[in-house]
């Protein structure tokens, strides 16, 4: 087990390897019990996303708090008129995004997204499409996922898609539905399969929510990447 001090350099260390971010003027503030606290100013939006997925890979982290304030250079400054015109054009340059059904706002280079769709990659690839302009401070996604099929469809077409799956073994995964949020349960026998699982609930239509409870072999688990 890590020790606090240990924790916060490994973290460090992990975001001076990085070559695709600048981190001079990032602080690990603290790593309590495997909580960390990242603080300080950094160039760009997506070098903050980095950083933050740069902590979150750290061996014995639990949770990251970022506290990274985005300071654009002043080559990449933009006006909000303009930051909110490269964001519309993203979305409709991506095919994975149902462009006509969002809108998009820019504040201080504070990005808001709102609409609905009906997948979560769909939501996702709205985000990924936008958080590398130039010009971007932070993305406010408030992109719905709106229930398409009941409950018991939504449940249905989720354990199905465990049958078919040749990693998962559907005997031991319960699955239980409510209003567009899933739980899985029970006891697989690989991390491939919990991962599987959850993979499979998350391509269901009307998905907002996935809480993986499953459990490798005797060991329960959850890590927040389903």
């Amino acid at each position: 087990m890590k020790n606090n001090a240990q924790l916060q350099r490994d973290v460090l260390d992990e975001l001076l390897w990085d070559p695709s971010i600048n981190p001079a003027n990032i602080e690990v503030v603290s790593a309590d019990d495997g909580a960390v606290k990242l603080s300080g100013t950094i160039g760009s939006y997506t070098e903050k996303y980095t950083a933050e997925r740069d902590a979150r890979r750290v061996r014995g982290v639990v949770s990251v708090f970022d506290n990274l304030e985005v300071r654009l250079p002043p080559a990449y400054e933009r006006t909000d008129a303009d930051v909110a015109g490269a964001a519309k054009d993203a979305l409709r340059w991506n095919v994975s995004v149902p462009a006509e059904r969002l809108s998009v706002s820019a504040d201080h280079g504070l990005l808001t997204l709102t609409g609905e769709v009906a997948y979560q990659f769909q939501r996702e690839a709205a985000y990924q499409a936008v958080r590398f302009l130039v010009g971007v401070k932070g993305i406010n996604n408030q992109i719905r996922i709106v229930p398409s099929v009941g409950a018991g469809e939504l449940k249905e077409q989720i354990e199905k898609s465990l049958i078919r799956s040749a990693e998962t073994d559907a005997k031991g995964i319960h699955v239980e539905t409510d209003d567009g949020k899933v739980r899985l349960r029970g006891t697989v026998h690989s991390w491939a399969e919990y991962r599987e699982a959850g993979r499979a609930a998350w391509a269901a239509p009307g998905v907002h929510e996935v809480e993986n409870e499953i459990s490798v072999g005797d060991i329960p688990w959850n890590d927040g990447l389903c």
